[in-house]
């Protein structure tokens, strides 16, 4: 009976994933009808009937362009705070930082999203992109624009906040699996505790500290609600970035504000197909992040035994 039940459950969550596939993949079949893979180079958004004309290009550039930008914020503080809980500080310190990063990692993103909204976008505007814009904008293209917080770089810097807690408690216990023999073994050569750091712990954890950030990354590109709030919510050729400061849109953030509008059934196949890409861009890298993690994490009674 027992057997019977895990395979059951094993069978469930095949059975839900072909369900998921096949329901994005039949609800695509009209628009890739119509436009063929233009579908996915094109940048054009008209929902107007009769004159339909539908480009996932801006959205797809969109998604990563800010999950991009949350990758090169929040994998550094990431790794940072990993290191500090992990190889610095002493338990009654790390303890409770380790506790508090895995509390943030539940706050639900609706809430970050109004918090940036009402408060951090304003910070952000004033603090960061109207220096970087005063500066640069006359000699840098990425900073050309005028700052007005709702954006595809405040849109980035959100979602750094949100997915650090993530990606760090991942890299910790990562970090953990390193056997106490590599650090006292490097320590014994005289190295400081940045040279172990750098020489016992990351070359022992390379893969895993990859694959933790790009579970990072998936979680930033499936985003939906928090950048829904915050990216400026533009379509067509308009939501093609020309700087980081220029308003944007990703695909699931489009799906989040026409699906209950759409007026025809090539415009919701449109949206339908939205869903079919990012689902194929975060399966994709959340495979290939498992893979690399899971080639690290070992039974750490192994490790601590050498």
């Amino acid at each position: 009976m027992f057997t019977g039940l895990a395979v059951g459950a094993a069978a469930y969550t095949l059975l839900m994933v072909g369900l998921v596939a096949f329901s994005v993949a039949k609800g695509s079949i009209d628009i890739f009808a119509k436009e063929g893979f233009n579908f996915i180079t094109q940048s054009n958004w008209d929902a107007v009937e009769g004159r339909e004309s539908f480009g996932a290009f801006p959205y797809i550039i969109g998604t990563l362009l800010s999950a991009g930008i949350a990758m090169l914020i929040g994998v550094p503080i990431s790794l940072g705070i990993a290191i500090f809980i992990s190889e610095i500080a002493p338990p009654r310190i790390g303890t409770p930082l380790a506790f508090l990063s895995e509390l943030l990692a539940a706050v639900p993103s609706i809430i970050y999203g109004l918090w940036a909204l009402f408060v951090f976008r304003f910070w952000v505007r004033d603090l960061v992109e109207k220096p970087l814009y005063d500066v640069f904008h006359a000699s840098v293209p990425f900073f050309a624009k005028t700052p007005f917080g709702l954006d595809i770089f405040t849109a980035g810097v959100v979602l750094a906040i949100m997915i650090i807690p993530i990606v760090s408690s991942i890299c910790r216990e990562v970090m953990k699996v390193v056997p106490n023999s590599q650090r006292e073994a490097a320590y014994s050569l005289g190295a400081t505790r940045w040279e172990t750091v750098r020489m016992a712990v990351f070359p022992y954890v390379k893969s895993g500290l990859v694959g933790a950030s790009m579970l990072g990354l998936g979680r930033a590109v499936g985003e939906t609600i928090l950048v829904t709030m915050i990216i400026g919510n533009v379509i067509g050729p308009n939501a093609i970035p020309t700087t980081l400061f220029s308003q944007g849109q990703t695909l699931a953030s489009l799906v989040a504000n026409e699906f209950n509008e759409a007026s025809s059934d090539l415009h919701l196949s449109a949206l339908i197909a939205l869903g079919a890409i990012l689902l194929v861009l975060t399966m994709g890298i959340n495979v290939a992040a498992r893979i690399m993690v899971k080639k690290k994490i070992k039974v750490q009674s192994g490790a601590k035994s050498q």
